[in-house]
């Protein structure tokens, strides 16, 4: 297939644009290289995609729209995977616009490219954080989500409503993931992981929100990757059992579905800073802190649908997982084990 990958420079567009060149994809790759975080590891990772013939590279943004739909006239897509997005709970407190020009302006862009050039499926990242204030676990994608706490996912959550709406009008089946705390080797250096291993190797006080009373439900890099390559390769059809009387959130009359995609094995945060201090094999310094506005103290999600629909399962443990992007911190950064604060802040 041809597949558009949107925020291919990022953590979860680059692995996934890798396993599917690897199995023989033809992948164009989009992305911004915007400062938000380390515009040298984003090219990193796309030096890793660039051997493979079957990569193009453009670096455009999804909020222009001439320059998407230019895109769209230029190459006939088979399916469309939209990781492209302003990320971050707590930098929508500070720059809302950004969340608006990427999140909504950019994803109806998309929408309109893929509708008018008929690509065959468009799929799109949605986030945990859309289950809000709900308290009931595990988050079901057939309970309602209509109380977000946060302007991030206010934007996903308007995401998955767009779709829906270009799903009903115009037949184009779409896909929302919805990706429970994602980690591992080339992961975001604003993402807990990575502050962490910094912090306890720089030997400065971490910040633990919420007392450290948290749970999440961490997925493995690779996990999350098996688990939209298996949602590419099945497009949404229209549920035929459901019911404008009793309408369920995740599936619908039109050929639109959603997924949770997550570990289904909650931790407890203390438990996952451990299993890291057992990895570098230093104790962590931790400043504790209450819970950060727009945060939720716990997410675990259900993957029934996921099992029963595409049969997969993620399956990597905690301990496994972490052990995997420490080695990789320490090669990147090229830390020893008897690292320096110097060479760790490097």
């Amino acid at each position: 297939m041809k597949i558009l990958i949107t925020g291919v420079a990022g953590f979860i567009g680059s692995a996934l644009a890798l396993r599917l060149l690897a199995r023989g994809d033809q992948v164009v790759g989009v992305d911004n290289l915007n400062d938000y975080y380390s515009v040298e590891l984003k090219k990193a990772r796309l030096a890793r995609l660039t051997p493979f013939p079957g990569f193009t590279f453009e670096q455009l943004d999804i909020a222009d729209r001439q320059a998407m739909s230019t895109l769209f006239r230029t190459h006939p897509f088979d399916a469309v995977m939209n990781l492209a997005a302003q990320a971050g709970v707590r930098h929508s407190l500070v720059d809302p616009y950004a969340y608006v020009d990427a999140n909504l302006v950019g994803f109806v862009n998309l929408l309109e490219g893929a509708r008018h050039h008929g690509a065959g499926h468009f799929v799109f990242a949605s986030s945990s954080s859309v289950y809000g204030a709900n308290a009931r676990q595990p988050f079901s994608e057939h309970d309602p989500v209509n109380h977000p706490v946060s302007l991030y996912a206010a934007s996903k959550r308007a995401n998955e409503l767009m779709a829906h709406s270009y799903a009903h009008l115009f037949r184009l089946p779409c896909t929302g993931l919805r990706f429970f705390t994602v980690y591992g080797p080339w992961g975001r250096p604003d993402m807990a992981l990575f502050l962490f291993t910094r912090g306890i190797l720089n030997d400065e006080p971490i910040k633990v929100f919420n007392h450290g009373c948290m749970v999440r439900d961490f997925t493995y890099i690779d996990d999350i990757i098996e688990g939209v390559v298996r949602v590419i390769d099945k497009p949404a059809v229209p549920d035929p059992a459901w019911s404008a009387d009793a309408p369920d959130p995740a599936t619908s009359n039109a050929p639109f579905r959603l997924y949770n995609i997550g570990n289904n094995r909650p931790v407890e945060l203390m438990h996952y800073i451990h299993a890291l201090e057992t990895c570098l094999g230093r104790k962590a310094r931790i400043d504790m802190l209450p819970l950060q506005p727009g945060d939720v103290p716990s997410t675990v999600a259900s993957i029934d649908d996921l099992a029963r629909d595409l049969g997969f399962k993620p399956s990597t443990s905690i301990e496994e997982g972490i052990g995997r992007f420490v080695d990789w911190y320490r090669d990147y950064f090229r830390i020893g084990e008897t690292t320096t604060r110097t060479s760790a802040s490097g």
